[in-house]
């Protein structure tokens, strides 16, 4: 048989084979968050039986303040966290077609710190404030490294030159602005820039948790857009899709999910490049989809706060720093494998 119902047949059983991998992997990293979490609630200052744990989540026993009220938040905070920034990684990867296509490697980051820094030393920094300005930075920030990848036409390489570049001046703005405020914020500035979730509590999560939840909705309504875009400009127009549309949500909810975290966390870096390459390799997929990349975001972020916890005890490090140390390790493979593929190219 040939012609378009060949082809078909031909898909259809190899998409239908990738959706089951990719649920089965769905479920296997849900598991392995569940397992992780528990054994992140079971670490304080000695590690607790997970009996101990489970009964002080029902709300009995002498532990049950201490692992719903001190432990609890800092794990939800560790899986939603993780979860928003792979999906933001999965939304800017998709859009760029690039690898190296992710919030922190094209300085949204870096924005999104911007206007905190700014809302703290200018307006106060409320609650309020530091999310208002972490959006407004990173969404100035996307829309300055889309003007500036204009010309000659947008593609995912180029925008991605310009975003690291604007990164890189970002950075310098954002340590320009530490050394000229007071010294009691930029200590507590420079502290929460390498990316903390030491000492998370309820109350300042909850407001993150809400507009990521929303976030996620949206990015879970454009996830047919995504596949629709991953075919190219004109297969995706030819589909029926509306590319300017589509790209507003999409660059929305991805900065919308970067900015909530840094509000509430600081910047942390990595997770978004790294989860929604790892997402896509063990589902198998032709592009990066949002739910493996959210579920090892989640599954990413709270190991590297268990092991932030561990590693110097009883000395905490910002989960940050291990992210970065992870994440540095995964751009150098990324980008020595670019260069071998381009060697390769070469005549």
């Amino acid at each position: 048989m040939t012609g378009p119902d060949a082809r078909t047949l031909r898909v259809g059983p190899v998409s239908a084979l990738v959706e089951r991998r990719a649920a089965a992997v769905s479920l296997g990293l849900a598991a392995a968050i569940a397992a992780l979490a528990l054994a992140a609630l079971c670490r304080g200052d000695a590690w607790d039986p997970p009996g101990e744990v489970v009964q002080g989540l029902l709300g009995r026993g002498g532990s049950a303040l201490v692992v719903r009220e001190w432990r609890l938040p800092r794990v939800a905070a560790a899986i939603v966290f993780g979860a928003a920034l792979g999906l933001a990684g999965s939304l800017f990867q998709n859009l760029t077609r690039n690898p190296l296509g992710s919030p922190d490697v094209i300085g949204l980051d870096a924005g999104a710190y911007t206007g905190v820094l700014v809302a703290i030393t200018v307006f106060g920094g409320t609650a309020a404030g530091l999310a208002l300005g972490a959006l407004a930075g990173g969404l100035c920030t996307a829309g300055a490294v889309y003007l500036l990848s204009l010309r000659s036409g947008v593609s995912g390489l180029r925008l991605v030159v310009v975003g690291v570049a604007v990164n890189a001046m970002l950075t310098a703005a954002n340590s320009w602005i530490v050394l000229r405020a007071d010294l009691d914020v930029a200590i507590a500035a420079t502290g929460w820039q390498a990316g903390t979730l030491n000492g998370a509590e309820w109350a300042a999560l909850r407001p993150a948790f809400l507009v990521i939840g929303a976030l996620a909705l949206l990015t879970a309504a454009l996830s047919r857009g995504m596949r629709q875009a991953a075919l190219g400009d004109e297969a995706a127009a030819a589909s029926g899709l509306g590319l300017g549309r589509f790209r507003f949500l999409a660059v929305l909810a991805g900065v919308g999910c970067t900015a909530s975290v840094t509000s509430a966390a600081g910047p942390i870096v990595f997770v978004a490049l790294v989860a929604p390459q790892i997402g896509r390799r063990i589902t198998g997929a032709a592009g990066t989809p949002p739910l493996p990349a959210a579920l090892t975001g989640a599954l990413l972020l709270l190991a590297a706060d268990l092991a932030a916890q561990t590693v110097l005890a009883p000395v905490q490090l910002p989960v940050g720093v291990v992210t970065t140390v992870l994440g540095g390790g995964y751009l150098c493979l990324l980008l020595l494998g670019e260069v071998g593929r381009e060697a390769g190219r070469a005549p």
